[in-house]
């Protein structure tokens, strides 16, 4: 047992050797993940976990952006090792939003694009949220209108527009993810956007766009010319 504690302690020096000279990309996504879940769970080998975990989730991302009690359903992964992996996606998260932020929206659009499919591409549920802008296009508020369940989510166009003039946004963009993939807006998609964006047209709220996020990529409204 004492040689494999040692054995262990020197592969984890040598991953972090190469981390920190080499940067992340020195490091292969197995790697990466099984030297985060060794910060939570120092005694194991969790090379095998973090391959597990990898094939469980379909790749990092869908690993990284799992929910909590996904996660903690595979053997091995208690409340620490959930925690961290949670950890990176936050900070990943922030990363990209900081990007965002204090900027028009629309002049840093692949910006937040790279932002939306991080937080929303892989997530099994259906969420809706709505982007608040101000006279500027800057960000206001980035806001969460519902979760449903795995293929719809409940939303109402007053809803929106209501709490549009509560925070004194001039535009707003929609967005919504896909569980199934696929980011093609559907009929009831389209139908809820015109008639957001007809309530906000008498209020002098624009729908700047409605952003469809799925694992395959994304699809803008406007780009497509529905909006």
């Amino acid at each position: 047992m004492p040689d494999t504690i040692e054995r262990g302690k020197g592969h984890r020096a040598r991953l972090r050797k190469r981390l920190i000279e080499g940067g992340g990309d020195a490091l292969l996504d197995h790697e990466l993940i099984e030297y985060v879940l060794a910060l939570a769970i120092p005694r194991i080998d969790t090379k095998p976990l973090a391959k597990e975990l990898l094939r469980e989730f379909g790749g990092i991302a869908g690993l990284l952006t799992a929910d909590a009690d996904a996660l903690a359903r595979v053997k091995g992964m208690g409340d620490s090792a959930v925690a961290a992996l949670k950890i990176v996606q936050a900070a990943s998260l922030r990363l990209l939003r900081d990007r965002i932020m204090d900027k028009p929206v629309l002049a840093s659009w692949q910006a937040l694009l790279d932002y939306l499919r991080a937080d929303m591409a892989h997530k099994m549920t259906e969420r809706v949220r709505v982007l608040h802008l101000n006279s500027r296009n800057m960000l206001i508020r980035d806001e969460a209108m519902a979760e449903g369940s795995i293929d719809q989510a409940a939303i109402h166009p007053r809803e929106v527009i209501r709490r549009a003039i509560d925070l004194g946004s001039a535009a707003i963009i929609l967005v919504h993810n896909h569980p199934s993939g696929d980011p093609a807006p559907s009929r009831a998609d389209i139908a809820l956007t015109r008639d957001i964006a007809d309530a906000g047209k008498k209020l002098g709220i624009t729908v700047h766009d409605h952003i469809v996020i799925g694992a395959n990529g994304h699809s803008s409204m406007r780009g497509l010319g529905l909006l």
